[in-house]
């Protein structure tokens, strides 16, 4: 449910507003909370931004400020003044999820009091909330299966992992390259973490589709999707209902093999907009949204190293604009965002092999955004660390099991910092630990059936600490790790809690037998008697 934005003004600034003459230049954020890059914000907490005058409240909405967690969607709420009018907050009316990153975009509609505006470029920043704490004692919660029906070849490549029907529940939108659509598995959100088999009808888009980013493009509140489609040459944007489905699909035309993309705003209108890495043609697609939805034509830019392949946006070097790091057949590179819509090469480093995917977080706690990546070919993933300017130390290389294509970051232990997934095509998934300061070291490999090919690090269960979804496309099937300690609800007959129905549970019954208070459990019908209603439905659990 979208929740109303209400402005509460105070009486300062409704004073200056009448009589602020403009002071020159533009309007500049000094500061916002949480601030850019932390990991451990409250999953609860407000959204503020403060900047070097009073903010004319009329210019703050949805279109001018907007946040969205990666599990949980578009957090909208109301917003409110500081008694100077510099300071403005959100407060959410639902929870961001544990242990996501949450993108907080500002237009450059924004107007002080004095009629100053927020540059052209706007203004964004990421910071990741905290997750519990938790043993890291990973178990098989449920193993499903991608397909319709036994034999057809899904091929689900990854997808992504976002509360698409607003119950305050992870689903997963899984993109699949051998049917060519995208496949919504809903949360059974019975506080088990399992998911539900997928919805039909599936949702088309264009073929052989690979990586997906979801966002919220037309800031209606509910959460869309992207996915770069290899052999289709073109991005498809699936519009999200609210309710777990995706109405009508949008597909461009991008450059040859597209093989990566993310999202960012490219021009500070406060939308969000799409870059798209092609393989084959050897350049980056942008693609600007409209503001509905909608986008424009495609333009290109030159990267200036070969074979680019994976791509993440987020601010490098800590200026609030969202920079892209490109990765390709033999390098990396950082493209530093210069205000007017253009990218500049920043640091270039030579990765180990093809750089099939990469992440980007403050792997080391020193505020900056570090880079992961592995690297297909050379059976390794490897940690460049940021110099604070956008400039990348040389990579630390980690070895993983054959042909790593996925890479994922994700606070598993909740000790603060972020532990790290790989994914082999050619074997299985590997976790490794972080020590706080960006040094990692293996601790579980876990088997695939057939081809490990994406993880997906997020709470399912709604436990606070974050679980695996595991996805292999060779298998065509999903495994749900379960973060320590089994979520299984007892069976309602279970009276006793021993996850059996037997005669133990007849007798607790036939003990509450007659009128029976509000939290009599062997009311199993709730009608505030235990009697043979009861005793049929318990019968219906019957384990002997």
């Amino acid at each position: 449910m979208r929740a109303l934005i209400h402005i509460v003004v105070g009486i300062a600034v409704m004073t200056t507003a009448t009589s602020f003459a403009s002071t020159g230049g533009t309007l500049e954020v000094v500061a916002t909370a949480p601030s850019r890059a932390v990991l451990d914000a409250s999953t609860d907490g407000s959204i503020s931004v403060t900047f070097d005058r009073p903010v004319d409240p009329t210019s703050i909405g949805i279109t001018s400020f907007h946040a969205f967690s990666r599990g949980a969607g578009s957090l909208r709420g109301e917003f409110s003044f500081s008694p100077d009018g510099r300071t403005v907050t959100l407060e959410p009316a639902r929870n961001a999820s544990p242990g996501e990153p949450v993108t907080v975009t500002l237009a450059n509609t924004i107007r002080g009091v004095d009629r100053t505006t927020l540059r052209s470029a706007g203004y964004q920043f990421r910071f990741w909330t905290a997750a519990a704490a938790a043993e890291m004692d990973f178990f098989i919660l449920q193993e499903i299966t991608t397909s319709a029906f036994p034999g057809e070849d899904v091929i689900p490549y990854g997808g992504s992992a976002t509360d698409l029907d607003e119950d305050g529940w992870i689903d997963l939108s899984i993109v699949n390259e051998g049917t060519n659509d995208v496949r919504v598995f809903l949360n059974t959100g019975d506080g088990t973490g399992r998911i539900q088999p997928f919805l039909t009808p599936t949702n088309p888009i264009g073929e052989v589709p690979s990586p997906s980013e979801p966002a919220d493009f037309d800031l209606d509140g509910h959460a869309d999707l992207c996915t770069a489609n290899i052999i289709g040459d073109n991005v498809s944007i699936l519009i999200g209902g609210g309710d777990g489905s995706y109405g009508g699909t949008q597909t461009l035309g991008t450059g040859n093999a597209p093989r990566g993309i993310t999202t960012l705003d490219l021009d500070g209108d406060g939308d969000l907009d799409i870059a798209s890495t092609n393989y084959s043609s050897s350049n980056v697609t942008l693609l600007r949204n409209q503001g509905d939805g909608t986008f424009d034509p495609p333009t290109t830019i030159q990267p200036g190293i070969s074979g680019e392949w994976s791509i993440q946006a987020d601010d490098m070097n800590g200026d609030g604009l969202f920079d892209l790091v490109v990765g390709g057949s033999n390098q990396i590179r950082v493209l530093l965002a210069d205000g007017n819509g253009n990218f500049v090469a920043a640091g270039t480093r030579s990765v180990a092999g093809r750089c099939w995917q990469l992440n980007l977080a403050d792997l080391d706690g020193d505020g900056d955004v570090d880079v992961t990546t592995v690297n297909s070919f050379a059976n390794a993933g490897q940690v460049f660390r940021n110099d604070g300017s956008g400039g990348l130390a040389n990579g630390v290389t980690y070895s993983t099991d054959p042909f790593p294509l996925a890479s994922d970051l994700g606070d598993l232990d909740g000790d603060g910092d972020l532990d790290w997934i790989t994914s082999s095509y050619s074997g299985d998934w590997f976790l490794f630990v972080n020590d706080g300061a960006g040094n990692f070291s293996f601790r579980e490999s876990f088997p695939a059936p057939i081809a490990a090919s994406c993880s997906l690090p997020v709470d399912m269960d709604n436990d606070g600490d974050l679980d695996l979804i595991f996805v292999d496309e060779l298998d065509d099937s999903m495994i749900v790790m379960s973060n320590g300690g089994n979520n299984t609800p007892d069976p309602p007959g279970d009276l006793n809690g021993d996850g059996f129905v037997n005669g133990a549970d007849l007798g607790l019954m036939l003990v509450a037998w007659g009128p029976c208070g509000r939290d009599c459990r062997a009311d199993l019908d709730q009608n505030g008697f235990v009697d043979g209603a009861d005793l049929g439905l318990m019968l219906i659990d019957w384990t002997g």
